[in-house]
């Protein structure tokens, strides 16, 4: 349940880091919910071995007893993330959906989906997670599951192509889903350093063949241009609107999304008609003049450099051929206007 957020590396890299997930970590550390999970990096719980259950990132669940003060903001994870909720109820809203969630229900999320737990805050709830990185970040990349994944190539192959074409987010859970879910917790709560490992590795497989045979008796339908390169750049031009300040350039652009900037800039112009960073300038622009309005103290200059522009002087000829004047002359007219 930990936030992926990016950054930008000075050396010219973009890469991903994950944000501590205060609210759960400082409620389970007041005492205001059980917390009962392995996990390594930044995710919180029990540290995994660098050699233990490599791919997991997070695995266990919350057992929470009274309506807390927090939920947990919009956000994507570093791997496929699978949530059990096991009894109470919790609001789960993904794009423009909302889900009330009931005892027995599965979420399923990628990593490149967004979502977010609570109405406002988090709900009396036992809920339980799986969050195993198969080495992608996109829709158009190829799974790489980790070794201890024991399913023969056929059927891995299947429940692959179930999971990257088809994003159905929430399902109702069959009985073997539940008992794993409810197993692995009992697993970790009990501890012991001698044989947790091989028990989760075994109920971990036993998990994904349940959900496979889900899949396969559910008849569910694929669709492959979840998986095209097309979907990655259009997730990402939609990054932008929250992004839009970083110090973008189209190798960077394209080095973001995996794709050589050819095919990023031939999608970027199918989606938007612009090149990309015609696109940026676009947000940057859109962003700036909000800021011009909302924000009268702020000089135009300020304003150029939060919204990613290399200059003013940049900015403001950016601006001029997107509204036909400066951002000073904008500004003045719209607030002479509105008095």
């Amino acid at each position: 349940m930990v936030r992926r957020a990016k950054f930008y590396d000075p050396s010219g890299n973009l890469s991903y880091k994950a944000d501590n997930c205060s609210p759960v970590k400082s409620a389970a550390d007041a005492g205001e919910l059980e917390l009962t999970t392995l996990a390594r990096d930044a995710y919180p719980g029990k540290k995994l071995g660098k050699s233990e259950l490599a791919g997991i990132k997070s695995i266990g669940y919350w057992n929470i007893k009274r309506l807390q003060n927090w939920g947990l903001e919009w956000h994507t994870n570093e791997g496929i993330e699978i949530c059990f909720l096991e009894s109470g109820d919790l609001t789960f809203f993904l794009g423009d959906e909302k889900y009330d969630l009931s005892p027995n229900q599965l979420t399923i999320t990628r990593p490149w989906i967004s979502h977010k737990l609570g109405n406002p805050n988090v709900e009396v709830s036992k809920l339980h997670w799986l969050i195993l990185d198969v080495g992608v970040r996109h829709p158009h990349q190829d799974w790489i599951w980790p070794a201890w994944i024991i399913l023969n190539p056929k059927d891995l192959e299947k429940l692959t192509l179930y999971l990257r074409q088809n994003e159905q987010p929430v399902w109702n859970a069959i009985p073997e889903v539940k008992d794993c879910f409810i197993r692995i917790g009992k697993v970790i709560k009990e501890g012991g350093e001698k044989d947790y490992e091989s028990k989760l590795r075994v109920l971990i497989n036993t998990l994904l063949i349940a959900l496979l045979e889900h899949f396969q008796e559910g008849k569910i339908l694929l669709d492959g241009e979840l998986i095209e390169s097309r979907r990655t750049v259009k997730l990402f031009l939609a990054s932008l609107e929250e992004h839009y300040n970083e110090p973008w350039t189209l190798p960077i652009m394209a080095a973001y999304s995996k794709l050589g900037t050819t095919r990023f800039t031939k999608y970027c112009a199918e989606i938007s008609n612009c090149t990309p960073m015609e696109y940026l300038n676009r947000v940057r622009i859109g962003k700036g003049a909000a800021m011009l309005l909302s924000q009268p103290g702020i000089s135009a200059t300020d304003i150029a450099y939060q919204c990613g522009f290399s200059s003013a002087q940049y900015f403001s000829t950016v601006f001029r051929r997107h509204f036909g004047k400066t951002p000073q002359t904008f500004r003045s007219e719209k607030m002479k206007n509105e008095k």
